[in-house]
Parts: structure tokens; sequence; C-alpha cells
């Protein structure tokens, strides 16, 4: 053999993986399902079965064009082996005399198949990864030397090289870069009326072969496969895609922040999941969103929502290369507390938590607003342990890939490292749930209260919080008004609050 090509679990388009010296007479695909990845990040059933799923879907797309492939399928009856080690094992058998390995979306990953290529003296061909609009290199030149970096000016710089949504003239469409303050409403008191549901695909053979398998071997990991209805390959992407972009993204905009009880998707499209196995490509549903009837409905949606892909996405992903591995280890807050147990089993008084969490074990689903100011919020309040928090998140949610999960968990939701992704913590109180959804008037907890038995956990350690940290961020001009407010409780009702949120952490 000339050249094995290795194709992981998130690589799953076969344009990106193969490259033009590619020769089926000559070179053949790799791919494994590795029990050690289902355990080493301890993953909700719903995820397990997605990579698995689309992975074996490939390979019957694969098989059905008549490509050379090497395709390891789990065997529940042996000892589990890595991923590095299953490649090793192969490349001693097969002989290739070069590796393809297009570049890992995990860094850990990365590291032990290139250490395990090299053990095996077979030459490592990597290649970048050609599903990204930018490269970790040209991140890292654009950072070279800013003080800070701040994703709207890569965003923006991204749009000029792509000329996506500016006029003949060079300026941005509508005349603003960033049409973020128009995407920030709520509800209101009646709720969001009847909202397009998105597009669902009944699980075939396949798909219902994989379940059992993961209910049978996996009957400890948190989570649900009853409501198992994700695209797992290419067409039922295409599919996500044209639903979304006909049905809601016209709305998505204007209510991407808004939260509803017992609503998971609302307008949100579903479909970060297919874009992080690569069943889909960013420029497609880029180049979709810009050709649907909503750029003219509604601008503000249609950026906000290019806004996430073009510029959000891109960006994290050249943090996370540019910043790991040191990333897993920064606690700039010194936050020491354990992940409350009612984050894997949904079991809390606080109605907003209890629907967030209990969404995500029984649909490996929640949207952006739920996982930074629901979950994350009250995790990053309460103090738990960075690298726990981010544990929980790669664990429990289907579309999690370490590039995209890493970045948006450590650095924004919990702030690990100072600012560097975040200028400031995302901290609020109860109000804001309050303001953006209907949780609170189905809660025992009184968003305005910070004390007492009525109190609003959230608002009690958002004071707390402040308290805690008043003087690392006194002088932060974000943090301003928070701090003045702050200043405003006399010291008695500053220590009842103290002495409160710190029942509230004893208790976990």
């Amino acid at each position: 053999m000339r050249r094995l090509y290795v194709v992981l679990g998130d690589q799953l388009d076969l344009e990106s993986v193969l490259d033009e010296a590619f020769d089926p007479a000559q070179d053949a695909l790799w791919m494994a399902e590795s029990e050690e990845e289902a355990r080493r990040t301890w993953s909700h059933k719903a995820r397990i079965v997605y990579f698995i799923a689309a992975m074996r879907h490939f390979r019957e797309a694969l098989r059905q064009r008549g490509m050379p492939l090497h395709y390891r399928q789990a065997d529940y009856a042996t000892e589990s082996s890595s991923l590095a080690a299953l490649l090793a094992a192969d490349i001693q058998r097969l002989k290739p005399q070069q590796v393809v390995l297009m570049r890992p979306g995990d860094w850990h990953v990365r590291e032990t198949l290139r250490a395990a290529i090299e053990a095996c003296a077979a030459a490592c061909i990597e290649r970048e990864d050609p599903h990204f609009m930018t490269t970790p290199e040209q991140f890292a030149d654009w950072a070279q030397g800013r003080k800070s970096l701040r994703m709207e000016y890569f965003y923006r710089e991204l749009r000029r090289k792509h000329a996506l949504l500016i006029d003949a003239d060079g300026q941005p469409e509508g005349g603003r870069w960033n049409f973020d303050a128009d995407n920030r409403a709520a509800f209101g008191a009646d709720g969001p009326g009847w909202v397009p549901e998105p597009e669902t695909f009944e699980p075939d053979a396949i798909t219902r072969e994989v379940i059992a398998e993961i209910e049978a071997h996996y009957a400890d990991h948190p989570g649900s496969t009853a409501h198992f209805d994700w695209p797992v390959t290419r067409d039922q992407a295409l599919q996500a895609l044209e639903d979304f972009v006909d049905q809601r993204l016209a709305s998505f905009g204007h209510f991407q922040d808004a939260m509803w009880l017992g609503q998971p998707y609302l307008y949100h499209s579903r479909l970060s999941a297919a874009l992080n196995l690569h069943l889909l490509n960013p420029r497609e549903v880029i180049e979709a969103a810009l050709a649907s009837p909503a750029r003219h409905q509604s601008l503000a949606a249609v950026e906000g929502f290019v806004r996430q892909i073009l510029g959000w996405r891109e960006y994290v992903r050249g943090l996370y290369w540019l910043r790991m591995p040191g990333w897993l280890e920064e606690n700039s807050l010194q936050a020491e507390q354990p992940l409350p147990s009612f984050y894997w089993n949904g079991e809390t008084d606080m109605a907003c938590l209890a629907d967030a969490l209990g969404q995500t074990l029984k649909f490996g689903y929640a949207h952006h607003i739920q996982r930074l100011m629901v979950t994350g919020l009250y995790a990053l309040l309460l103090g738990v342990r960075p690298h726990e928090v981010h544990a929980w998140y790669h664990a429990v949610y289907v579309d999690a890939v370490e590039w995209v999960e890493l970045p948006n968990t450590l650095g924004m939701s919990q702030f690990v490292d100072g600012g560097v992704l975040a200028s400031k913590p995302y901290v609020a109180s109860g109000a804001y749930i309050s303001r953006m959804s209907n949780a609170c008037r189905e809660c025992r907890f009184d968003p305005r209260l910070a004390e007492g038995e009525s109190a609003c956990p959230i608002t009690t350690l958002y004071w707390d919080f402040l308290d805690r940290h008043q003087a690392r961020f006194e002088n932060h001009p974000r943090m301003r008004m928070q701090l003045r407010n702050l200043a405003r409780k006399d010291v008695s009702e500053r220590q009842r609050i103290r002495a409160q949120a710190q029942q509230l952490r004893d208790s976990v």
C-alpha cells in the first residue's frame, strides 16, 4: 500500500478527506470506532449514537462508490482500544508507505495519532481541513501582536476576504457590520406562539442497530436515545439546512436569545451537529442563508446567522489551536466547587435549570443561550471547577467536539482565561432569566430576591460573585454599573447574601 488516508468520525466528507494524489489502486481509506474514545469523554448515549451512526452510513456510501476502505467496527467482546492503538495495529498490518491525516479537531487525538504513526516508522502527511474558511496558522498570524483578540474584528476581515454581505463599494450591507442589538428580543407574556418544528429523521435500520448497541453497552452513560432524530447522512443534513432556511431563519435573529419552557428548538437551526461532523460545509450553509428570502425579510437575522458560522465558529477554532493545551489548566477565578449532581439527572427546584437540564438529557441539545445563560451561568456563579464544567458540556451535547466546545465553555462561559476570549464574565441575576423566558413564572423562587427562603439561587450567587470578585473587576469598564449596584447594598445585607451563597455551595 502506498498511502493510508485516515478518516475520523468528525470528518465525514469524502471530497475534503481525499486529495488529488489519491489512487484507489494503490491507496485506501481507514476508519475506526473506538470504544475508548466514547468512554474518555463520558458521553450522552445520543452523542455516541450520532457519531457511530453517521460513521456507518458514511461507510456504506463509500462502499457503494467502490472505495477501498479498512473499517474497524467496535468489538464489545474484546478489551477497548484507543483510536491511536487501533491505527497503529493497522499500520503494522497494512504497511503503508505514508499515512495521510487531515488535522483532527481534538488536540489530544492529533497528538496521539501523530505519535502512533511516528512510532510505526510510517511517514505522516498532515493536511489542513478544508471544511474551514481559515487555517489555525492564518488565525495565529492575525492574532500576532494584538493586545486583544476580539471576534468582531476577525469577523470583519473574513467578511471582506470572502466578500460576504458586502456592498459594491466595499461597505457592509445594510450599513452595519453587526446587527446584534436587533437580535435580543424576548417572546413576551404570551410566548412564542406557533413555531415551525425542525425537520426530524426517523432512525433507519443502521441507526436502530447502533441505538441497540449503545443501550446495551453504555447503559451506565447519561441521557436517552428514545428521541433520537438527528440527520446522520449528507442527504438528511441538506434537508435539515433547507428546512431551517425556509422555515425559521427569518425569525432566528430576532428571537435567538429567547427561551420558553418545554420549547427546546424554537427558531434555532439545529445544524451544528451536522456541521461539526462535516455532513455540511460552512460555505454552503452561508450560501443557503444568503440566497434565502430571509435576506430581504430580515437582514439582521441573516447577518446574525452568518456571524455564528463565519465569525464565531472560525474564531473559536483559531483560539483553540492557539491556546491548547494550556487552556485546560487555566482557572483565573480560582473556582474549586464540584459540579452539582443535578447536572447529571436534572433534579432541581430551579425551573430554568430543570428545563434546560431535562431537555439536554432527553435530546442531547440546548440552544446557545440555555448553555451560556442558564447551565453555564449557574456553574460560573457557584464557582465550579472549570475542567468539570468542560467535561460535562463535552459529554452531554450531540454536537460537542472539543475545538468548539472547549473555547465556548472555558473561555466564554467560565472566564477561565481572564478575558482572552470574552472581555467580561457573562454574569446576570435571575432577572435576566425572568426577562428572556417564562421560567420564573413556574418557579418557587423569586428572581428579585437574593436572600431568604424564596430567594432565587441565581440572584443570590450573582451578588455573591460580584462581592467576591469586586477588587478584580472594580475598574473594568463593562462591569462598573453592576458593581455600582452592589455598592448600594449595605454591609449587613452583603453579609447575609454571602452566608446564603455559602449554604448553596455547601449543599452541593
